[in-house]
């Protein structure tokens, strides 16, 4: 056996190519029309003015003058031409673009399923090798497509959304900007027929561009761009060791044992989060109790409870619950925290309210709520 030691040259090849990865970039909207390919390529034409090399692997400009006339300065890679049940489809080159090795790449529609006969099946697998080879990615996506908001865009405007992107695709991009523009101007350019042509338009004005439609279509898109600016925000403040008071987005943790009050304090939280459209998390710090088969069960149904509702799960250890649950509040930027009160007197009562004080003082920016098990 031939024992091959890396020379030093070898190990810093290694890791320039661990670290070599592009940087991810999309331009989210809530509508067909408010402006995400348009935003893309002037990004892109500054990017190249800068003397950086840009290229397009696919943009679909709808008929378009104004993102034609922006499409048609910037250098495009033939795509490939796919024969499938006796047609033929024009589908992103990946292979082209990365033999071309162009600095920045331009990837339209994010969600785009692939013709039968592609490289991979999703366009977002196509800009993940891009990344992978140290190509940036611009990108574009509409709301509509993101996994987890399917069902509700479904139930809020009745079209069924064929197309669909991971949320984890999304949760890669650097850098999340959203391509906005009020409904009423959206609806405007609409009846202009800037955007589909008359008779299209007026039957997308009765459907998918209600105004209500577009109104709740929005309003979740600008969430999820303040989910991704706070993800940001998150490992900023990880890296550079910031306090917890570096919070964007409510996150609401409830806190749990196995006592009865477990659930009644989970459906409050779980309340708050929704109201404030906030992460839920239900912490339980591990206790001799839960494994006695009364405390086993009431834990159990707890934390199935929990994650029908949604929430996170986690589970926590240590000698000080109060010590342990700060700890995780604070590396969490949680901002709101439940917990129940049942000791009211004696000795339990005095080390109840020296664990809340505790905890207050290691985790002092969370607003803290103490729900008595006293309905009377």
């Amino acid at each position: 056996m031939v024992n091959h030691t890396k020379t030093p040259e070898e190990w810093l090849l290694e890791a320039e190519a661990e670290k070599c990865r592009g940087r991810f970039k999309i331009f989210l909207g809530y509508a067909p029309g408010v402006g995400k390919t348009y935003s893309m390529l002037s990004e892109g034409i500054r990017r190249r003015s800068r003397g950086e090399d840009v290229i397009i692997g696919v943009v679909n400009t709808h008929g378009r003058a104004g993102t034609a006339e922006l499409a048609s300065k910037l250098e495009r890679v033939p795509q490939r031409d796919i024969e499938y049940k006796g047609h033929t489809f024009s589908e992103m080159d990946v292979d082209a673009i990365l033999a071309r090795t162009p600095q920045i790449a331009l990837v339209d529609e994010l969600a785009h399923t692939n013709i039968e006969g592609s490289r991979f099946q999703k366009r977002y697998e196509d800009v993940m090798l891009l990344l992978e080879n140290c190509i940036d990615v611009l990108s574009t996506v509409n709301i509509q497509h993101v996994e987890s908001l399917t069902p509700k865009v479904q139930a809020l405007t009745g079209i069924v959304v064929r197309e669909q992107v991971p949320d984890w695709v999304l949760n890669k991009a650097d850098e999340i900007v959203i391509a906005d523009l009020t409904p009423e101007a959206l609806i405007t350019r609409m009846r202009r027929g800037d955007i589909y042509p008359q008779e299209r338009a007026e039957r997308s004005l009765a459907n998918f561009f209600r105004a209500g439609n577009l109104i709740a279509l929005r309003e979740l898109a600008l969430q999820q761009v303040a989910r991704a600016v706070d993800r940001s925000l998150h490992e900023y403040v990880k890296r550079h060791k910031l306090g917890s008071q570096w919070a964007i987005a409510e996150k609401v943790a409830v806190c749990v044992s196995v006592g009865p009050q477990a659930l009644d304090l989970i459906a409050r939280g779980a309340r708050l989060a929704n109201l404030l459209n906030a992460d839920l998390y239900v912490l339980h710090v591990k206790s001799p109790r839960d494994v006695t088969p009364e405390g086993a069960r009431a834990l159990s149904t707890s934390l199935a409870f929990a994650r029908d509702l949604g929430a996170k799960i986690v589970e926590l250890s240590g000698d000080d619950t109060a010590l342990s649950t700060a700890s995780f509040v604070r590396e969490e930027r949680i901002t709101q925290v439940f917990v129940g009160r049942s000791a009211t007197q004696g000795f339990r009562s005095y080390m109840y309210h020296l664990a809340i004080h505790k905890f207050m003082a290691e985790a002092p920016h969370v607003d803290l709520h103490i729900i008595s098990g006293d309905r009377s």
